[in-house]
């Protein structure tokens, strides 16, 4: 994550980032900071809810992922490398070990099997609206949303002809046909 900045001592771009500018940035543990468009985004950490999500989600993928792959949380994933750039940092990824191994600063879009957004109060238009949109045009095959409300509700989405197609939804346990076949007990993904 990038940032860290005192509001007082931060003087603020004057224009839109490139990403030699992104990559410069401090790291920030406190803020969920993205580049959209060329502009910095910058958030309040996710609450400790939405953190034990991730933190769950990524265990329970992880167990039954094929051999080969692998479940990240909240790792930045260029989307467009043409300048407006745009650098989200999705909530969870599935990404190929071997690219992993090669210790990438930043995935590509191309990298991501899997993309997750786990919906959190201020996130939900973009989670549902814009994310997607942005997945689907950098080629992402796969997109998943997890609503924390009551009942917690997954939807799957597999990108078909440049736009996501709904292929799984549901509350309770849900069977997931892609990327890899799975069954999510989502009250016990997100409880332990």
């Amino acid at each position: 994550m990038r940032g860290g900045f005192e509001m007082s001592a931060m003087l603020w771009p004057d224009h839109l980032l490139t990403l030699e500018e992104w990559d410069a940035l401090p790291e920030d543990e406190l803020h969920h900071v993205e580049l959209v468009e060329g502009v910095l985004l910058v958030a309040p950490r996710p609450a400790p809810e939405h953190q034990y999500a991730i933190k769950r989600l990524c265990m329970v993928l992880d167990a039954q992922l094929p051999e080969g792959v692998t479940s990240l949380p909240e790792v930045d994933v260029l989307i467009n490398a043409v300048q407006p750039v745009t650098v989200r940092a999705p909530d969870v990824v599935v990404v190929d070990m071997k690219r992993l191994l090669e210790r990438p600063k930043r995935f590509d879009a191309e990298d991501i099997l899997l993309a997750v957004e786990i919906v959190s109060p201020g996130t939900g238009r973009t989670d549902r609206m814009v994310k997607p949109l942005e997945y689907a045009d950098a080629g992402i095959p796969h997109y998943w949303l997890l609503e924390l409300d009551d009942p917690i509700t997954l939807t799957a989405f597999d990108l078909v002809d440049g736009s996501y197609k709904v292929v799984a939804s549901g509350t309770g346990k849900v069977e997931l046909p892609s990327p890899f076949p799975a069954v999510l007990d989502l009250p016990s993904v997100i409880t332990g």
